[in-house]
């Protein structure tokens, strides 16, 4: 064993040529091996050996050793599991940055969406509103107000582009992100500065096995990935009491809206 690690090349079983084009400590293949000045090299495929055998100076080390990229984290778990708030611990404690990844998402298409979108989101209040817009269109002068400020709403919509509605129907439907909407977002946390010589803990992304593929086919490959597994009973203690929370204002509301209609039957009335 000790004779091998001696005849390993400078990045030892990584692909020195992921490491230097990508900055990626990503894994080398016994099949895809190559030897080079007595040392042997690992690559991740076949394209990338033949890369480093036409020009091998170029990815070897010579001075100095050859730097490591900084520390790459993908945190993965149910909802509720507690993955962001471990997150935000870890990537204090490393100095590194803190990726929320469907926060991100929702980052991107606020500007034109105004709010939040999604299932813990969307609309029972929407739903009671248009409840009492309907009734209340039994008042001639309420229904035309009403009218107006749909009619003002739908020219201050703002069309959102192929991009920000596969964002959206993700976020709200779990649409699958297609590769090309990925690469705008994704490529850049392991490619540009400042994540790329920082580092990052990516909270809840890969969330689906397409998307774990979508990393290895682009060569992304995360140092570490950690999966938080704990019992549904924590999962219920943690999302039950501001849920049960929400559902109350939203009842309180309702009341209120009815009881203003009600109240505004009775002046019509008279």
């Amino acid at each position: 064993t000790k004779e091998k690690k001696r005849h390993m090349g400078d990045t030892k079983h990584f692909c020195p040529v992921s490491l230097k084009e990508n900055f990626v400590l990503y894994p080398g293949l016994y099949e895809h091996a190559a030897k080079y000045q007595e040392k042997i090299y690992y690559f991740s495929t076949s394209e990338f050996r033949d890369k480093f055998l036409k020009n091998p100076e170029e990815y070897v080390s010579h001075n100095e050793p050859i730097q490591a990229p900084p520390l790459r984290v993908c945190l993965l778990g149910t909802h509720g599991a507690g993955k962001t708030t471990c997150a935000r611990q870890i990537a204090d404690k490393l100095g590194i940055f803190h990726i929320q990844f469907e926060e991100y998402l929702q980052e991107l298409i606020l500007p034109k969406t105004k709010e939040k979108v999604g299932p813990d989101f969307d609309g029972e209040p929407e739903e009671d509103d248009n409840k009492m817009t309907i009734l209340s269109q039994e008042l001639d002068n309420f229904s035309q107000t009403m009218a107006k400020t749909e009619a003002e709403k739908s020219k201050q919509e703002v069309e959102l582009t192929d991009e920000e509605e596969a964002i959206k129907a993700n976020l709200m439907d779990n649409e699958a992100l297609p590769p090309e909407v990925l690469d705008n977002i994704v490529l850049d946390w392991w490619r540009k500065e400042p994540f790329r010589s920082t580092g990052f803990i990516l909270d809840g992304f890969p969330r689906t096995l397409d998307e774990a593929k979508y990393l290895s086919e682009r060569g992304l490959c995360p140092d570490v990935a950690v999966y938080i597994q704990v019992e549904e009973s924590d999962v219920l203690d943690r999302l039950f009491p501001p849920r049960l929370k929400k559902w109350k204002e939203r009842q309180y509301r309702k009341m209120e809206n009815k009881k203003k209609l009600k109240d505004l039957k009775a002046k019509i009335r008279v």
